[in-house]
Order: C-alpha cells, then structure tokens, then sequence
C-alpha cells in the first residue's frame, strides 16, 4: 500500500478527537464495578418527552448551520425535546470536547480544537433570530486556556448585547481551576444578568463526581463574582442528587450555598447516561424534592427549582423572568 493510500489513524490524545462513553470514562481511576451490572428500576414520575419533532430539528438545523452546540445534546439532557419544540436551548460554547472526565456527565473528553473567534457573532445572530428573551451560555471545561475560556464568555455577552441588548443573559460557568482570579478580572467586566456555577454534589463525592474540581473554590467563585460586581447580578446554583449522598448532605450544600450569598438553586434527579458512568443510588420522590424546594425557601433563596427533570437551565428563562 502506498503511503497515499495508507489509512489515518487517530491518535487518541489528538486534537479534536472526541472520547465518549467507555472510552472516556475507562480513563478515570474510579471504581467501575458497577458496569455490567443491572440498573436500579426507573420510577414512574421519571419520564421525558419524545426528543422529536419538526421544531426540534429546525433548531438542531441552525446550531449545525451556525456550527453552535447545544449542552442539551452533548450531555444527553431528557428535556432536550420539551425544551427544544419551544425554541429555547442552553448553547454550549468553545466546542464539544472538555479537557476533563467526570463520569456523571455525557459531554466527550479530549484535546480541544482551537477556539472559533466567529462563534461569539454566530452565536449573537441566532439568538437574535430566534427572538429569544433569556439565553444561557454554558461552556466545555478549557483547562488548557489561560484564561480557562473567560474572554470567549466576555465576547459572546458583548455580541448579544449588542445586536439583541434587551435580552436578558445567563452564563453558566466551569470552575476556572487555577485561573478564577484573571477570569473573573474578565467576567467583570461584561457582566451578564444571572451568574450560574454548578455545585453538582455534596463535598465527600467530589473526588469521585467531579475529578480535578474543589467544593471550596466553587463556593468562593459564586460568592467572589457577586461581591465584586458592580451591576447587580444574580447568583445561581445547581445540585444533583441519587450518586449516594444522604438529605442532610444536600441541605448542608444548601446551606452553605446561602452562605455564599448565592440567590437561586436547582436541584435534580442524577440520571446515568450510560452503563459506563456513575450508578443512580436512589431515586428520590416527588415528596422528597418537595421538602428540599420548602427548605431551599426557609434558608432564603429567592428561587428554588426542585424536581426530578429538573436541570440547571430547565425552565430557566421563566425563571429568571420571575427573578428579575
């Protein structure tokens, strides 16, 4: 065989090649004896809504149009067809490949492609088109920029504002691992109306759940961008529960949530994407979730989401319009 007609071989470690599923999750130095294993039996108040439709692939049509991604495909949300057949979506930013590996979440891990500078306007353009009142911007985890992606969040607020300026804006940002300090110097500096860093779970599982990430720092990344900003913003947070945390685990990152003066909460059912990642523990009961939104209430957040589906940027444009 020639050399021009050799085939290519992808590297694994290769820019832009995408690892999902086993072989993402085979990477992580977890236990993995639940792989094979059988799965705990959904309840029935855990279902989601057909992910079809014309609406739906209208809006896939565009993202794929505009080379935009949606975190409600890559991380496999169950709402992506209520959410989608409505015209509202969560944009994933700065590619599909995250530099990390947690093995709740579905997004592929990798050696990212460089960043798209035409992604802000893109992104800019088909919000506008869609009319949209609320959008959130969410992002890949980009360990390998300087900035850990501040400045591409920082361009793509900037373009929204200005083709669609009365449109309300939610980031929902990584923790910025050894970066918070120059990436919240450039979140300043174009702050968006609800500022969203997700908390996952409780501190004893976060080795396990989320690798590479500090219970501590995330806490102080809500707190510090709030304090220092000086347009009013609002802080949020998410929660998922059923990974083999107690009740009292929850309310006590609730608890410390509000300490950190964050303002809104979410709080959802863990569903395991595939037989690869993290096993559902428990599933917890509509009364269950009742009593935490109650609580959530008591210890004064301002929102609280709490539901099985429920998902960060579920519902999250009605949420805001009730907020702000």
């Amino acid at each position: 065989m020639s050399e021009a007609e050799s085939p290519i071989v992808h590297k694994p470690n290769a820019m832009g090649v995408k690892r999902k599923g086993a072989d993402k999750i085979r990477q992580i130095p977890i236990n993995v004896e639940h792989v094979g294993q059988e799965r705990l039996r959904k309840p029935s108040w855990i279902r989601a809504k057909f992910p079809g439709g014309p609406e739906v692939e209208r809006l896939k049509g565009l993202m794929r149009e505009q080379k935009l991604h949606s975190v409600c495909e890559e991380a496999s949300c169950p709402n992506l067809g209520e959410c989608f057949r409505v015209g509202t979506a969560s944009f994933m930013i700065m590619g599909d490949i995250c530099t990390r590996r947690c093995p709740f979440c579905d997004v592929g891990h990798g050696r990212p492609n460089a960043l798209d500078e035409n992604e802000p306007r893109h992104l800019a353009e088909t919000v506008s088109n869609l009319g949209l009142s609320h959008v959130v911007i969410t992002s890949v985890d980009r360990d390998d920029l300087r900035d850990g992606g501040a400045a591409h969040f920082a361009a793509c607020v900037r373009e929204i504002r200005a083709l669609a300026p009365r449109m309300t804006i939610e980031i929902l940002t990584p923790d910025f691992r050894g970066r918070e300090e120059i990436a919240l110097e450039i979140l300043l500096q174009t702050p968006p109306d609800v500022f969203n860093h997700n908390m996952e779970t409780v501190p004893r599982l976060y080795e396990a759940v989320r690798p590479g990430a500090h219970y501590g720092n995330s806490l102080k990344l809500l707190k510090d961008y709030k304090a220092a900003c000086t347009k009013k913003v609002i802080s949020k947070s998410g929660v998922m529960v059923g990974l083999g945390e107690e009740s009292d685990e929850i309310l006590q990152v609730m608890q410390d949530l509000r300490a950190h003066d964050v303002d809104m909460l979410t709080i959802g059912q863990y569903l395991q994407p595939s037989q690869h990642h993290l096993p559902v523990k428990r599933y917890y009961t509509p009364e269950e979730f009742e009593m935490f939104a109650a609580k959530g209430k008591e210890m004064g957040f301002i929102h609280v989401a709490s539901g099985a589906m429920v998902r960060s940027s579920y519902h999250a444009d009605m949420s805001a319009k009730e907020v702000l």
